[in-house]
């Protein structure tokens, strides 16, 4: 069970770097495999036994994906430090930004909530 479910992980993982290489050079092959992914879970509406599996057993080992970022952080404090506000001023334009979009985003969905129940 568990290999069928990394035999999908990694299958789509290829798909999505196949397709990077080919016609999407700008956004990185596991970002499009992970869309597709996506998008095949929706279309089949259900997450299977052997992915949910592979995934549970993966995300075991998350915390050590956190490790490398932590020492680049270390390693380049003075370079970080060196270009603090930018940084700053970037996460809070970016945060802004997404608050924004996401409160337009609330407020379609609220309506058009609001009006399936009205129509029902």
């Amino acid at each position: 069970m568990l290999l069928r479910g990394l035999t999908w992980l990694v299958l789509f993982q290829l798909i999505g770097t196949a397709l990077n290489h080919l016609l999407l050079p700008v956004l990185p092959g596991p970002i499009i495999g992970l869309l597709l992914m996506l998008g095949f879970l929706v279309w089949r509406g259900e997450v299977g036994e052997p992915l949910s599996l592979a995934a549970g057993s993966l995300l075991r080992y998350l915390p050590l994906l956190l490790v490398p970022p932590a020492v680049g952080v270390m390693v380049y404090a003075k370079a970080i430090a060196a270009d603090f506000w930018a940084i700053v001023g970037a996460l809070v334009l970016s945060l802004v930004i997404a608050m924004a979009v996401i409160g337009v985003m609330m407020e379609r969905l609220a309506k058009r909530h609001a009006s399936e129940e009205e129509g029902q």
